[in-house]
C-alpha cells in the first residue's frame, strides 16, 4: 500500500503566484536548486519552468525596467561591470568611437550590438527602446 502511496506522491511543492518578495526569494532560490541539478526528471523541468514564468511575471510587474536609449543602456553596462569605456578599445575600435557610442553622437550598428550582447551577455533587444 506504501508503494502505491508513494507513486502519487507529490515530489515538489505547489505553487501560486507570486506576491511578495520573501515569496519570490524562496521561488528564486528553489529555481537555482534544480537548475544545479546535474540530472533532472521531466516533472523537474516541468516545474522548473513553472519557478521561471512564476518569478519572471513577479519581478517584471514589481520591477518593471523604464525604456532607456541604446547609449544609457551602453553606459549603465560599462559602470555595472566596472569598466572604463577604453576597456572595450580591443572590440569596438578606438576611445573617440566608444565615447561617440556612449553619447549618443553615434549610432550602436548590428555589429557593435552583436559584440556587446555577447560581451556583456544580455539580449541584443536591451539595445533597441520599446515601441
Amino acid at each position: 500500500m506504501s508503494a502505491i502511496l508513494e507513486k502519487y506522491e507529490l515530489k515538489h511543492a505547489a505553487l501560486a503566484v507570486i506576491e511578495s518578495d520573501t515569496q519570490n526569494r524562496l521561488y528564486t532560490k528553489k529555481l537555482l536548486e534544480l537548475i544545479k541539478q546535474p540530472q533532472r526528471s521531466a516533472e523537474d523541468r516541468k516545474y522548473a519552468r513553472l519557478l521561471a514564468t512564476l518569478i519572471e511575471k513577479y519581478e517584471s510587474e514589481r520591477y518593471p525596467v523604464p525604456d532607456a536609449k541604446p547609449e544609457e543602456v551602453l553606459a549603465e553596462l560599462i559602470e555595472q561591470n566596472g569598466l572604463r569605456q577604453r576597456d572595450l578599445v580591443p572590440m569596438l575600435g578606438t576611445e573617440s568611437v566608444i565615447s561617440e557610442l556612449v553619447n549618443g553622437k553615434r549610432p550602436l550598428s548590428k555589429a557593435n550590438i552583436e559584440k556587446l550582447s555577447r560581451r556583456f551577455h544580455v539580449s541584443p533587444a536591451v539595445f533597441f527602446p520599446r515601441m
